[in-house]
């Protein structure tokens, strides 16, 4: 066959394709919908921009595949193990995430339909390149029709994935973490199990409170998934149980908020701190504090919140009140006094302290109707705010439940021996996830390879964590601004009754030990 010049000039190239890992799942026991209905697979354009090379510009293309929900983990297992199929799905969810408003109307393709129980998962796609070359405008190109693809004989490497266990670092795990919009995460196995140790470790009751009748799995590995898939964070602490005393304010909730900021920062999420305004001069001094002695990096604004108007918490989540737009995609509320079924705000002796407590309470409600807004709250008792979510086990098991019990329910319900914990928890779980390279792909929506971070990233998040020297640094100065230890009432190094060290000190070493594994 003889060929013009202009055609002995060019160069074939040949893309995975997501049909690879389709046989794979049905002998899986995955229905394969499109295969199901007889018709293509449906295709988008995503809002998602490719990074550019050249003269090639252009959004990444999907596919998307009806999977039932108890199904996901094997989707994701079979497709992670073939890269050159474009790899584990990019997307789980609401498909307005990626900008494609209808799915009965792809852009290629045919529609497919989702069966009860079926959850849309979302696979880059070759018919990107189309986009690419279209993109780029060449006088002369050939491409196949989406859906009509080459056939070859390599062998499908997904199949390993239905014919033995993938090793924990290379086994995705799905897990749901927003309802509203629909929203899944995805981590290895392995940080998984870190995860739900370092929850184990922050669940240790010494001060033998019965704690453990609170304790949901999960919630840390959820809250902290979510977390990662933020932009902007509000935190919320104080709890002024001392209402005798000037301050108010007890040693267990600003550590832990701290901590939590300090790695937020590290990895680059804007941080903010919203608290009582009749405090919000002494914790401005005790951040100025906390910077100086390099226990946080850089200080983290702090705002107040009074509710004075019905409107008010709208417009302290959104710009100009606009639920589309809001200012924060995450809420963590740690040791903050939460609302009673009655209004008021109790201690754990069941005194009424609502007359030291600003109403943040209402900014959780408000963004549970807000979608995009996911919340979490961390507490050892029960009273405190977003405790709400076990509101029953805390009326039947815990001392005053059914006075005290915080009636105002996060997403998510961390609970910790003492609620520093959950903090400390919390940072060294995010400092996991970041250095889990699946989820860092999924992260990222599968634009780029992931890469191990650079030296310099790796240290600023290692500085950020919580560590027995800082920990002690912080509680010296909440000390020295009067704040006092909350069950005992005592100014000194104790949190909860119990001393600095070597209960909290030993807590600290035991977390870092488990993240040191993960190095």
């Amino acid at each position: 066959m003889s060929y013009s010049g202009q055609l002995q000039d060019m160069v074939t190239f040949y893309l995975g394709c997501s049909f690879s890992f389709e046989r794979t799942m049905r002998e899986a026991g995955v229905p394969v919908r499109n295969v199901e209905q007889n018709c293509n697979v449906s295709m988008f354009r995503t809002s998602l921009q490719c990074r550019g090379v050249g003269q090639f510009q252009c959004p990444m293309v999907v596919t998307m595949r009806p999977i039932p929900e108890e199904k996901l983990d094997i989707v994701a297992q079979i497709t992670h193990l073939n890269p050159l199929a474009h790899g584990g799905p990019i997307h789980i969810g609401d498909p307005a995430v990626l900008g494609i408003q209808d799915v009965s109307r792809p852009e290629y393709g045919d529609p497919v339909a989702l069966g009860p129980g079926d959850v849309p998962a979302f696979w880059a796609c070759g018919v990107t390149g189309v986009e690419a070359v279209q993109s780029c405008k060449p006088s002369l190109a050939f491409t196949h029709s989406p859906g009509c693809m080459f056939l070859t004989d390599r062998e499908d490497s997904s199949v390993s994935a239905s014919t033995s266990t993938p090793e924990p670092d290379q086994c995705p795990l799905t897990f749901s973490i927003s309802q509203q919009p629909l929203h899944f995460s995805v981590a290895s196995k392995a940080v998984v199990q870190s995860i739900r140790d370092l929850e184990k470790i922050i669940g240790e009751d010494p001060g033998e409170r019965g704690i453990r009748a609170l304790f949901v799995q999960d919630e840390l590995l959820r809250s902290c998934l979510s977390l990662s898939h933020s932009s902007s964070v509000l935190i919320t602490t104080g709890f002024p149980t001392h209402y005798t005393h000037s301050p108010p304010e007890e040693t267990d909730g600003p550590p832990g908020a701290i901590a939590i900021a300090a790695t937020l920062q590290a990895l680059q999420k804007e941080v903010a701190i919203v608290t009582d305004h009749r405090a919000l001069e002494m914790n401005k001094r005790i951040m100025e504090d906390a910077v100086k002695k390099g226990v946080i990096k850089t200080a983290v604004p702090l705002l107040s919140y009074q509710g004075n108007s019905p409107d008010s918490a709208l417009y302290f989540l959104c710009h100009d009140g606009d639920h589309k737009k809001p200012r924060f995609d995450h809420l963590v509320a740690i040791e903050r006094s939460g609302r009673a079924s009655d209004g008021n705000y109790y201690n754990m002796r069941g005194v009424n302290i609502k007359h030291l407590v600003d109403p943040i309470d209402d900014l959780f409600t408000t963004a549970s109707t807000i979608p995009g807004i996911s919340t979490t709250g961390i507490g050892d008792g029960g009273n405190e705010l977003g405790m709400g979510k076990v509101k029953e086990a805390v009326r039947e098991h815990m001392p005053n439940g059914s006075l005290i019990a915080c009636d105002v329910a996060a997403d998510f319900a961390i609970t910790a021996g003492v609620s520093n914990w959950g903090g400390y928890g919390m940072a060294c779980a995010l400092y996991i996830l970041s250095l889990c390279p699946i989820h860092q792909r999924y992260l990222h929506k599968g634009l780029g390879q992931p890469h191990p971070p650079t030296q310099d990233q790796h240290q600023a998040w290692a500085a950020s964590l919580p560590s027995v020297a800082k920990e002690e640094e912080m509680l010296s100065i909440l000390v020295q601004h009067g704040v006092r230890s909350g069950k005992t009432g005592t100014l000194g190094m104790e949190v909860d009754g119990l001393t600095f060290h070597p209960t909290h000190s030993d807590l600290i070493i035991k977390l870092r030990d488990r993240i040191s594994q993960r190095k």
